[in-house]
């Protein structure tokens, strides 16, 4: 029994999305529609797909063998719907991002916005996770890690090194003089939650050899805003402090932690020339504004 292309994205939504609601809201159908179709589909192939129960909707051993040819049939379209808009050198349709807090508020906006500005048919999602993301679940087109992966099919590039300094307001140093690491001692730290440091490239504290946090949070965001109301003295990215106010730099002499931006996309997206092109614009853009930021602070 033959299937169609459409039969396939359904069946791979849900087996990524892991419910009919979930496929229903990145297909824009109606999860009523979506449970139908798998159910077509399943009755047409004479084997269950999903195993379904309370916490939704996982592959059963049909569905798991079923999904590798699906992501195949599906890059092959992506391939063809590249190969039919590849006549002009612009971009166009929706791409998505995933980056880490730091990347995605203060160096993703602009760079986008200007890749954007230059190619007025394109759409860009940027998904901000305190995570890793899952790229075999289509979570994201691609991500920014800040460690290179080392297994799956994914393919690695370096986008760029970056800095992070000790700072702290202006206002705190005058309570709080520091002239030595071990000052830090007592001192009110801002930092991440520990048990959700979701990478050991972020235990910035625990490498200068401070566990405890007074103020914590799984965002750099809130980290920073505690940092720039002179709450606390904590890590911050370089390319932030020239958006810091009366922030600036501890110990610089001592205290300069080096990190890097790693791109990460499909094994198979290497084919696809959109996703290609989008890739080196963001990899220029985002070397670019983080050498200018960081001049800048």
């Amino acid at each position: 029994m033959a299937f169609s292309w459409d039969d396939m994205r359904i069946f791979i939504a849900v087996a990524r999305e892991g419910s009919l609601s979930g496929a229903g809201t990145a297909l824009k159908l109606d999860p009523a529609t979506v449970g139908r179709r798998v159910q077509r589909l399943e009755e047409s192939l004479g084997a269950p797909l999903f195993l379904k129960s309370p916490q939704g909707y996982a592959p059963s051993e049909a569905g798991e063998r079923l999904m590798p040819h699906a992501e195949e049939l599906e890059q092959a379209m992506l391939t063809a719907e590249d190969a039919v808009r590849g006549q002009e050198d612009r971009l166009t349709g929706a791409i998505r991002v995933g980056a880490p807090d730091g990347c995605a508020n203060f160096l993703l906006p602009q760079v986008v916005a200007r890749i954007c500005d230059a190619h007025p048919e394109l759409e860009v999602q940027i998904v901000s996770l305190p995570r890793v993301f899952n790229l075999n679940r289509r979570e994201a087109d691609m991500a920014i890690a800040v460690s290179r992966p080392t297994a799956g099919r994914l393919t690695v590039q370096k986008i760029t090194d970056y800095h992070l300094y000790l700072a702290a307001h202006r206002r705190w140093l005058k309570g709080n003089p520091i002239e030595r690491l071990d000052d830090l001692r007592g001192k009110r730290l801002v930092g991440y939650i520990p048990d959700m440091i979701f990478d050991k490239e972020l235990d910035y504290l625990g490498e200068l050899g401070l566990e405890k946090v007074q103020l914590a949070s799984n965002s750099v965001s809130v980290q920073f805003a505690w940092v720039r109301q002179g709450k606390g003295i904590g890590v911050v990215h370089g390319f932030a402090l020239g958006n810091a106010g009366r922030v600036e730099r501890v110990l610089p002499e001592e205290v300069a932690l080096r990190r890097t931006f790693w791109l990460v996309r499909h094994a198979d997206d290497r084919r696809v020339r959109r996703m290609s092109r989008f890739a080196e614009l963001l990899c220029e853009g985002l070397r670019a504004e983080v050498e200018r930021l960081e001049a800048e602070a």
